[in-house]
């Protein structure tokens, strides 16, 4: 590990250097050295001590990696030629200069995890045809997302999370055709749920959370909304409604995914890779990668009302499900026994009723099970995940018994059936269409019995009835004359 302070001393050593990596040291104090200033293309210096630079005087500089350091102050103004540019994990502070948009060959900007502030500028958006990712996670800054893009543009991730953004989603989004990532969640931003996103045809990411959006999500004209999104998260906002049925039935990504047979693989580029941060199995944790068979759905903490769509049955390679903090009513589908692959579930504060299906049993990736705060009643299913349980899976379920809660079951309530077994026995078995039946029958048999009696035909019922009749007095009288026979 080297350590060491620069000095301006320096700057005649390696004069026609090109490549340098001096990441993971010790290096510290402003950074002086003008080595290679011709010819220099690539320099990292990441994971040091670095607290600043008098210049940045590399005429012919591609890459330039500056992440993890002490940089303080205002953000400097890359080199024209730059192509990657990282100044993230620092602290930077100020607001972005517009000079930044004549780089018009940047690919990758990465200004995230700093202090810098102010309102984007409006150039922002459209100053290179080469930029693929724009990543401001976690600064400051305040006001609308610029309204303009490039037509034909290459952005494939947009990453605004955690700032102070305001307005809506601009429309101008809907040309950001290579578009994977967008993660616009913890800001401040006011609109209804973008229904024209879904027209992206490589979205894969999409994060609102922790937004003032609102209203119904509804429906969409568009055939095919959100083929290639596989994580998807609208917590903490105020959606309301029913659960958008439309769009979880399309999500083709999430379902039938064969792993046996795909290239395991990271999300990003060669030099940069995507990252996120999601909240799952209870925990939030940042996916420093995002693996391309990761998919999860969370759309907890809003209004949604109405019962569990038991279409979600059919995205059987999700990982992770959060529906909790709602207003669901009705039964948890049976039909999430084909969710093979879920290993995180959280249906809690809500107000589900009826038993919890023992078919979830069969779920044996689950790791983290969360009901607790509903209205289920019945016993606890056993086997497989369900025996690493606790309590807290079930609280605030007072007329729930059996492993693991203290309340024992009685045999009534070991042998009720289910309420959605009933509610699909009765819709095979409908007792009207047998009711109409009987009516129809019973109407039809008097006719028939008055048309006989009445005019005598036809004549050879009118005859078996009456041999009939006939038959029973003549037994009748025989067991009369019996009996008299024995008195005597």
């Amino acid at each position: 590990m080297l350590s060491l302070t620069t000095s301006s001393n320096s700057n005649s050593i390696l004069p026609n250097i090109e490549r340098l990596d001096l990441s993971n040291n010790k290096i510290s104090g402003v950074w002086s050295w003008n080595m290679g200033k011709d010819t220099l293309w690539y320099l990292n210096l990441s994971y040091n001590f670095i607290s600043g630079f008098e210049r940045l005087p590399w005429k012919n500089m591609q890459i330039l990696d500056l992440h993890s350091n002490l940089l303080q102050g205002p953000l400097l103004t890359p080199p024209n030629s730059v192509y990657f540019f990282s100044v993230s994990n620092n602290k930077l502070s100020g607001e972005i200069s517009p000079l930044i948009c004549k780089v018009g060959n940047i690919g990758v900007l990465d200004l995230s995890y700093n202090n810098l502030s102010g309102r984007l500028p409006h150039c922002l958006g459209n100053f290179s045809y080469d930029l693929s990712v724009l990543n401001l996670r976690r600064n400051r800054f305040y006001g609308p997302i610029p309204p303009t893009f490039l037509k034909g543009n290459i952005i494939r991730n947009l990453d605004f999370n955690s700032n102070k953004l305001e307005g809506p989603i601009p429309r101008s989004l809907i040309i950001c055709r290579k578009l994977e990532v967008l993660d616009l969640g913890n800001n401040k931003m006011n609109d209804t749920f973008a229904h024209w996103l879904g027209t992206l045809p490589q979205l894969q990411v999409l994060i609102l959370r922790s937004n003032r959006f609102h209203g119904h999500i509804g429906f969409s004209k568009i055939k095919s909304p959100f083929v290639n999104l596989r994580i998807i998260d609208l917590a903490h906002n105020d959606f309301e409604g029913d659960l958008p049925e439309m769009y979880l039935r399309n999500l083709k990504a999430t379902m039938n995914i064969d792993e046996g047979n795909m290239t395991r693989k990271y999300m990003g580029e060669d030099y940069y890779q995507d990252s996120i941060t999601v909240t799952t199995k209870g925990l939030e944790i940042e996916l420093v990668k995002i693996l391309n068979t990761f998919t999860t759905i969370d759309l907890s903490s809003n209004k949604f009302q109405g019962e569990i769509p038991k279409s979600i049955g059919n995205l059987n390679s999700l990982r992770g499900l959060n529906l909790s903090h709602n207003n669901l009513t009705g039964h948890i589908p049976s039909s999430f026994r084909n969710l093979k692959l879920l290993e995180s579930l959280d249906l809690s504060s809500n107000k589900l009723i009826g038993r919890i299906p023992q078919e979830l049993t069969s779920l044996t990736f689950l790791e983290v099970l969360n009901l607790s705060q509903n209205h289920l009643t019945g016993f606890v299913p056993r086997g497989n995940q369900f025996e690493t349980f606790g309590n807290d899976s079930y609280n605030g379920n007072s007329r729930l018994c059996g492993f693991p809660l203290s309340k024992k079951c009685t045999t009534n309530e070991t042998l009720e059936p289910s309420q959605e077994v009933d509610e699909e026995f009765d819709s095979g078995f409908d007792w009207k269409i047998t009711l109409m039946g009987y009516g129809c029958g019973l109407v039809i048999g008097f006719s028939l019995g008055y048309l006989v009696f009445s005019t005598g035909k036809p004549k050879w019922l009118v005859t078996m009835v009456e041999e009939n009749i006939h038959k029973k007095i003549r037994r009748s009288k025989r067991c009369t004359y019996r009996r008299g026979t024995r008195r005597n």
